[in-house]
């Protein structure tokens, strides 16, 4: 069951409300003949660092058909996954809402449909580990409001048929179910065969990235002989997850265990330039369709990386509350209606995507449901000023815990495992890469409680268990 609203709602969600309920008025207002509904394009890298663009400071690899779309639209900053490992981030932007008020989802489903922790353990032993329907906010609202959604990729939020994309909203799925599959045999590290179409396994030749450009390419040239209904357009990439495999790395076999987890920078940077060509290809033919003017497109990663991947100048990697593992880059663009070659420093979440593609697609949210997240693009489109945020994570894995909140430029971590508690305080405005632990400063004691107090408070609210 979709949790109700509460009795004190926050400022964020009654921002959102008024801008949703401003701009369907104005859709009212102007017709349907004067503004048809733009086309979403949202493109996900799997596991890609923060530096691992060019226009983001990659420092040894090229991603020019990735850095035009900074420099045709907006380039945000400040933005976070809402978890430091693929399925909780997922969640959060597909229901708009903090993965925990689900269950189970708080760390990426193992291979081969494995739970991690206590909750998602017992989910799994019950055959019902993933996302459930009624849950699911995105696809299912794009839909009611006229969309056609097709998702090609990674899904990674359950592997029973009642969690598949099919029954969340989304009218075509091509791609696979796991965290992790090898690049040219389609296969997991335990020889499951995952590469669906529909529900079908069906069996593909070729490297990934190419087979979910080329299903994307038929899928817009398909959709563009039919202009007035819109689509959107979901590519959760592999790359440039594990196994490190680059286009030309076919040797004939799976990789080894050690093998599938290890990875020369060099691998990586043809992972990553693979993937600016299929970003390349993609905007190329929304351009050849004429569909380039009435298209958003937004591109991102769901989370920090594992080396041998960059996240600098942030600290820590991929699995870890620490910058490095939340922070990501996003890059915005939508001709006449977001400036191009533009920077965003507001802090924003992917969960907030959610209510922005809602907004522009004057979708509806299903009854007694609000999102956790803002509009962040309708923020930009405006030009409003840049306001504080108060976020917050949890992720667990074995008997591993770790929290995190963020208020304003403050932000309080801390994590338990093997009995052992750390804790770490930051004023992300002076230290951004989190140098120094003020846990034990006198004058930052004040923050500190606070932070503990919003964090408690959070659980509460979301605290849920299926």
């Amino acid at each position: 069951m979709l949790v109700r609203i509460e009795a004190i709602v926050e400022y964020r969600h009654s921002l959102f409300m008024r801008t949703y309920l401003t701009s369907l008025a104005f859709l009212f207002l102007i017709g349907t003949d004067a503004f048809a509904k733009p086309n979403i394009v949202f493109i996900i890298s799997d596991d890609m660092g923060y530096a691992d663009i060019s226009s983001f400071g990659a420092p040894d690899l090229k991603t020019p058909r990735i850095d035009e779309l900074a420099r045709d639209g907006i380039k945000f900053t400040h933005v976070y996954a809402m978890g430091p490992e693929c399925t909780p981030s997922r969640v959060s932007y597909l229901t708009g809402r903090y993965p925990q008020r689900v269950g189970g989802l708080e760390c990426a489903i193992g291979t081969g449909n494995v739970g991690r922790y206590d909750d998602a353990i017992r989910l799994a032993e019950e055959n019902d580990l993933g996302l459930p329907s009624d849950y699911a906010v995105l696809a299912p609202a794009l839909k009611k409001a006229g969309y056609t959604n097709a998702i090609f990729g990674k899904w990674h939020l359950g592997y029973e048929e009642k969690f598949s994309p099919l029954e969340q909203g989304f009218d075509e799925f091509v791609g696979f179910l796991g965290g992790n599959v090898d690049y040219f045999r389609h296969e997991e590290l335990s020889d499951i065969d995952v590469y669906l179409s529909g529900k079908e396994v069906i069996k593909r030749k070729g490297y990934t990235t190419d087979l979910i450009t080329g299903d994307a390419l038929s899928f817009i040239e398909k959709r563009a002989a039919t202009p007035d209904k819109p689509f959107f357009l979901y590519l959760p990439h592999a790359a440039p997850h594990f196994p490190f495999q680059g286009p030309d790395d076919d040797d004939g076999g799976l990789p080894t265990e050690e093998e599938w987890m290890t990875g020369s920078r060099e691998t990586y940077i043809q992972m990553m330039e693979s993937l600016d060509a299929s970003v390349g290809a993609v905007v190329d033919a929304l351009e050849k369709h004429d569909l380039t003017e009435n298209t958003l497109i937004v591109f991102t990663s769901d989370h920090g990386a594992m080396e041998p991947g960059l996240n600098s100048p942030w600290r820590d990697y991929k699995g870890t509350l620490f910058e490095g593992g939340i922070r990501v880059p996003l890059i915005a663009k939508w001709p006449g209606h977001l400036k191009p070659g533009t920077e965003s420093a507001q802090v924003g979440t992917l969960m907030d995507l959610t209510g922005s593609f809602l907004n522009v697609a004057g979708a509806k949210l299903p009854q007694g449901m609000a999102l956790d997240g803002d509009d962040l693009i309708e923020h930009v489109r405006t030009g409003g000023k840049d306001y504080s945020r108060t976020l917050f994570w949890r992720a667990r894995r074995g008997d591993r815990t770790a929290w995190a909140v963020r208020h304003g430029d403050w932000k309080y971590h801390r994590k338990r495992e093997g009995g052992k508690t750390g804790e770490w305080l930051f004023n992300l405005k002076k230290d951004p890469t989190e140098a120094n632990n003020l846990i034990e400063n006198k004058h930052a004691a004040k923050h500190l409680e606070q932070l503990k107090a919003k964090l408690d408070a959070w659980e509460k609210k979301v605290a849920h268990k299926r």
